[in-house]
């Protein structure tokens, strides 16, 4: 009888953790991966805390370092460490200006991240969208969508963005616009080659024979089977449009001075770089680095993860 129930509840335990593994979904399977890779874990790690640090820059920072009340210009250009009249320590120092610039990097960060994550989001969509009608339409249409993606991809990122920039001028919702003209090409690429291929399969005609919806065909059966090509390649992009919006930034046409990222508080201490007030620039340059560092690891072990290719 012992031996009985001891058989019983082994097989019964089998039949549980099977049952358990087959409800494992991707998302686990692939954070389990990703924790894994002590490379994919430090992009993570790292990535985590420059996100939560910029959600709470406002409880983390010492000062609001775009709030004119709370700035003294007798403070400018101070060394790290230095302490202020009123007895506020600069950990990272000042700039010309006289803010903190661990207040200002939170801050930057902030605006970055959501230029980064909110362009590549927008930029998915629409790619996505012209990649799945493109290769599931097939003939002129596929012809002319991606005649039109050729044609945006012989430009030059930056040079399509200082144009459309130049002409819409600054600001945050501006800036993310000429992000997404600049980047949704590269999704739609991306995705059509992905969705040509599933396009021939089996259960696409099988859907097909069931009469079932163009729309229903593309974004339930054909748009889930390619994303793990547009997972990767989303992971890259956010980290390509936060270092080209620094790019824009430092050079003075992207973000105002009312609404700071990172590389416009670099493009703040760069004239200052050769006097010897070096951590103008060099902290905020240090965090950007750190930052699109930090999400291309991700990125890699991802592309290593979810390419069927891959033993193991």
């Amino acid at each position: 009888m012992t031996d009985l129930s001891k058989t019983t509840s082994v097989h019964t335990g089998g039949k549980t953790d099977k049952s358990r593994s087959h409800s494992v979904s991707p998302f686990r399977i692939i954070m389990g991966k990703l924790v894994r890779d002590p490379l994919a874990l430090t992009g993570l790690v790292i990535v985590s805390i420059l996100v939560l640090a910029a959600v709470f820059a406002p409880v983390i920072a010492p000062q609001d370092p775009y709030d004119l009340a709370q700035l003294d210009i007798m403070d400018g250009r101070l060394a790290p460490g230095a302490e202020s009249f009123t007895g506020m320590t600069y950990l990272l120092g000042t700039d010309d200006q006289g803010r903190d610039l661990f207040s200002a990097i939170l801050y930057g960060l902030r605006t970055s991240i959501l230029v980064g994550v909110a362009s590549a989001a927008i930029a998915l969509l629409i790619g996505a969208a012209v990649g799945l009608l493109s290769a599931y339409a097939g003939g002129r249409t596929d012809a002319f969508l991606m005649r039109v993606v050729d044609i945006q991809l012989s430009f030059p990122a930056i040079l399509v963005a200082l144009i459309l920039l130049a002409v819409l001028g600054q600001g945050v919702d501006k800036i993310i616009l000429a992000l997404v003209v600049t980047q949704w090409a590269y999704y739609a690429r991306t995705i059509r080659g992905s969705a040509l291929v599933e396009r021939k399969r089996a259960y696409v005609d099988a859907a097909r024979s069931m009469a079932l919806p163009d729309r229903r065909i593309l974004f339930r059966h054909i748009l889930p089977n390619c994303l793990a090509p547009l997972i990767v390649v989303a992971t890259m992009r956010v980290a390509y449009a936060i270092m080209l919006e620094a790019t824009l930034s430092f050079l003075g046409i992207g973000l105002p001075v009312t609404e700071p990222s990172l590389g416009l508080l670099v493009s703040n201490g760069f004239e200052y770089m050769l006097s010897g007030d070096y951590w103008i620039s060099f902290f905020p340059g240090v965090a950007l680095l750190i930052l699109i560092v930090a999400i291309n690891l991700i990125g890699d072990s991802l592309r290593d993860i979810l390419n069927p290719r891959r033993e193991g």
